[in-house]
């Protein structure tokens, strides 16, 4: 970070996160920290799991996020009859009108975009999931032999409704952990609410301008990964992820009696990938390990496995996570 572009990419960034907010704030009421994660993950190379009930303008929020950093946004409503063909694209016979010859043409599929919506992604079938997961995770769709890469920025935001569960297909373990946060997404407050009745029952429209544009975002994640890392903030956030795990020779008593699976090394990964974009975000050329505290939940949240005991005792991921965090930090 000592070099001068870095330090000035550094100071264009913390400008363009101010004005973002502004430009979100027309449309978007609230919801700073799930917007600010949300920026985290995508700057990060990652991706999101949003949680919430119906009508907290989810879907809003990420089309909205979309227009403010010019970003090509794509919709993909989950379904239990929706295919893998139906996301990555399909293969169509196509006539050349010239020679009458006719050949295989790929069309691609709603996948291919910049920000991709996949809403209630619990809705569909494991080998619909899988055809999302594996985009998310290889940046190409594969279709008769044939490799298709993705445009980057390639980030997917995928929702969930935690009230409905019938008929729902509960995403495993495995697929969980190529999100990076797992983000609950809360009720407005009651200020909040009351500003956005008043903005969405008037007749006003707002048009949102370009805050941030797509090779800036590229920039931004290429020097997040240049971004210096302390040994001991490094040494923190390894500490806490293996210290979830109950096989653990360090673990806490209270992971041994709650906890079934602990976070995997991906977890390790996220929390610095995560701690280095929030301290670069606020102006500064390296994470501390309040950074990584900050990242903790939304890390941890989709990737601590709670067990009977912890369930019996109305014991959550969070409450196991500020445990874990407490134990660590006194």
């Amino acid at each position: 970070m000592e070099d001068y572009n870095d330090i000035t990419l550094l100071e264009k960034l913390t400008e363009a996160r101010l004005k973002l907010f502004a430009e979100i704030g027309q449309v978007i009421i609230g919801q700073r920290e799930i917007i600010d994660q949300i920026l985290i993950s995508l700057l990060s190379q990652g991706h999101c799991l949003l949680i919430g009930v119906p009508g907290l303008a989810k879907t809003l929020m990420i089309k909205t996020l979309a227009q403010a950093l010019d970003l090509q946004f794509k919709r993909i409503q989950f379904t239990p009859d929706l295919m893998p063909s139906d996301i990555t694209g399909t293969e169509v016979i196509e006539e050349d009108k010239m020679t009458g010859a006719r050949a295989f043409k790929f069309f691609k599929g709603p996948i291919f975009g910049n920000i991709i919506l996949a809403d209630e992604i619990n809705r569909t079938p494991p080998k619909t999931q899988a055809a999302l997961l594996e985009a998310m995770q290889e940046h190409r769709v594969t279709a008769a032999g044939e490799s298709y890469l993705l445009e980057e920025p390639f980030f997917v935001l995928a929702t969930q409704n935690p009230i409905e569960q019938e008929g729902t297909y509960p995403l495993p373990e495995a697929q969980l952990d190529r999100f990076m946060f797992s983000l609950k997404v809360a009720y407005p407050s009651y200020e909040e609410e009351l500003e956005i009745v008043k903005s969405t029952t008037a007749d006003i429209e707002s048009t949102l301008k370009v805050v941030i544009s797509r090779a800036e975002i590229r920039s931004f994640q290429h020097l997040v990964r240049r971004v210096p890392v302390a040994q001991n903030v490094i040494e923190f956030a390894v500490k806490l992820v293996t210290a979830s795990r109950p096989i653990d020779t360090g673990a806490p008593d209270f992971i041994r009696k709650w906890v079934e699976w602990g976070a995997g090394p991906r977890a390790s990964q996220y929390l610095i990938l995560g701690a280095k974009t929030n301290a670069i975000l606020d102006g500064r050329p390296t994470p501390s390990i309040d950074d990584v505290v900050k990242m903790a939940k939304p890390v941890l949240r989709h990737r601590i496995i709670p067990n009977f005991n912890a369930e019996a005792e109305g014991i959550d991921t969070d409450l196991i996570t500020q445990k874990l965090l407490d134990a660590l930090t006194s």
